[in-house]
């Protein structure tokens, strides 16, 4: 059973920072791609970044250059920093990875970006 378990969510100004941080129990978790969405109130699901097993990364417009995508292979964990939050950043964060065609979630955590 894969779970995912998202932390580091809350409540910040804008312009200011917050670290999210995934804790994946996947046994093969360093060959897995990582996803970062996040869904605003009204809106469907969107993409935000991927990390790959080697490292490489991914970033939707609307946060590159903002958002860094990273993991740790010996913690099972990846982490998104954000920074530069603007209002519109506002939603629910989720941590995804598929294996074996199967698709796994965690259960979200908040960020409202918001003075």
């Amino acid at each position: 059973q894969v779970q995912l378990v998202e932390s580091g969510g809350g409540l910040v100004q804008p312009g200011g920072s917050l670290r999210l941080s995934c804790a994946a129990s996947i046994t093969i978790f360093s060959i897995q791609i990582m996803r970062w969405y996040r869904q605003a109130p009204g809106n469907q699901r969107e993409y935000i970044a991927s990390i790959t097993g080697g490292g490489n990364t991914y970033y939707a417009v609307s946060v590159k250059g903002r958002f860094t995508i990273s993991r740790d292979n010996a913690k099972n964990t990846v982490s998104l920093q954000m920074n530069s939050l603007k209002p519109e950043d506002t939603a629910v964060y989720y941590c995804q990875t598929t294996v074996y065609s199967n698709e796994y979630w965690g259960q979200g955590t908040q960020v409202t970006v918001s003075s």
